[in-house]
């Protein structure tokens, strides 16, 4: 609880806390802050033109800030999890967060204390891995310690899954349902194969490209 209100009060400061997920290291900001959202690229010398996800805590969130055109349950069989869904944007989120695209990824991870975190936060977090963009994703906290000194606060959750494995580093399964009734793999990620059998198998959604 502790940690959730510091990363929380940090947050609404208008910091960036480094946070632990279900599939690496990320760092976090609020989405409807302009200021954070510049620090976050600023952060990682990222190209201003890739978007960043949306995290929260909860699916019945989803709504306030996207046009979901899938069923409830298909949200709720892929969320939480190591997935991220891209779905239409509402006028809800703000408009200087990929203003660039009408699309915006979200991400509910299934790790209590993100989804915790989430929930203590008045609107979306901005949610993108801890690393200098085009360098490997992290799994530590000393893993992106040349981040620490731009960061109001690191929250050490320890490693997260198998070091080791390259696996591991692969990040969330990034999946665009924008349009009804197909679905594009933007990035494969950590869980492809389940997300693509879920979609296909149970929903009966096509991919894009056929």
């Amino acid at each position: 609880r502790e940690a959730v209100a510091a990363a929380a009060g940090a947050l609404q400061a208008g910091g960036l806390v480094a946070v632990p997920t279900d599939t690496v290291y990320g760092v976090a900001c609020l989405a409807q802050d302009s200021a954070a959202v510049r620090s976050i690229y600023s952060l990682k010398g990222r190209n201003g033109a890739k978007p960043l996800a949306i995290c929260l805590g909860d699916v019945e969130r989803l709504y306030r800030y996207c046009h979901v055109n899938v069923p409830d349950e298909l949200l709720r069989d892929l969320l939480p999890g190591p997935v991220t869904l891209v779905l239409e944007r509402s006028e809800e989120l703000n408009k200087d967060l990929n203003p660039f695209t009408s699309l915006v990824g979200v991400r509910i991870p299934d790790h209590p204390f993100m989804r915790d975190l989430a929930r203590a936060c008045p609107g979306p977090l901005a949610l993108t891995s801890a690393n200098i963009s085009c360098q490997g994703s992290t799994l530590t906290v000393l893993e992106f310690q040349d981040l620490w000194p731009q960061l109001s606060l690191v929250i050490d959750g320890g490693p997260i899954g198998d070091i080791q494995s390259p696996e591991c580093r692969l990040g969330s399964t990034v999946v665009d349902l924008s349009v009804s009734g197909k679905f594009s793999i933007i990035r494969p990620g950590c869980a492809l194969t389940p997300t693509v059998e879920i979609l296909e198998k149970k929903y009966g959604l096509v991919p894009e490209c056929s």
